[in-house]
């Protein structure tokens, strides 16, 4: 007699960050933070910006996160996207993109940008390749305080949403 095993695949839930995802949002952005690919955030900057995040709770883990940080009443941006290394390539990272495009186009807002390492990723997404330039309101309002502002190594990437 054959017994064929089935194996139960844990359900992964994609939702607004609560208070109580900060210490696994941070804990997250750090593996990151330590090796230069994310800027720092500290755990009151995500707790005052919480409202801000979207997680992936999977088998009852936070496993990755996202913020949309809004500019104007045109432009926002997808910031600190991190899919924990265990779940790599598992489609976290697109799912929490799609959901922020989806809450920036029922805002109303036209475009959505990133700075990113991993452009291909964005350009899987529908996102062009820009000059950073082109967002003053990200360079002025945020990027100048950042240490890397004058040798920033980032990409910027933008999508049309409306």
């Amino acid at each position: 007699m054959i017994h064929l095993a089935r194996q139960i695949q844990p359900e992964h839930i994609v939702r607004d960050a609560t208070i109580a995802d900060v210490d696994s949002i941070f804990a997250l952005m750090r593996t990151y933070t330590a090796t230069g690919v994310l800027l720092p955030r500290s755990k009151a900057d995500i707790c005052d910006n919480v409202l801000k995040f979207s997680v992936i709770e999977y088998d009852g883990e936070t496993v990755a996160c996202a913020a949309l940080e809004i500019f104007t009443s045109e432009l926002c941006e997808i910031r600190s996207l991190v899919v924990d290394e265990r779940s790599s390539r598992s489609g976290f990272g697109r799912m929490l993109v799609e959901e922020l495009i989806c809450k920036a186009n029922v805002l109303g807002l036209k475009r959505i940008m990133a700075l990113t390492y991993v452009p291909e990723f964005f350009h899987n997404l529908g996102f062009t390749t820009v000059r950073k330039e082109i967002f003053p309101e990200k360079v002025w309002g945020v990027c100048v305080k950042c240490h890397k502002f004058n040798d920033c190594d980032e990409i910027a990437v933008v999508k049309n949403i409306s």
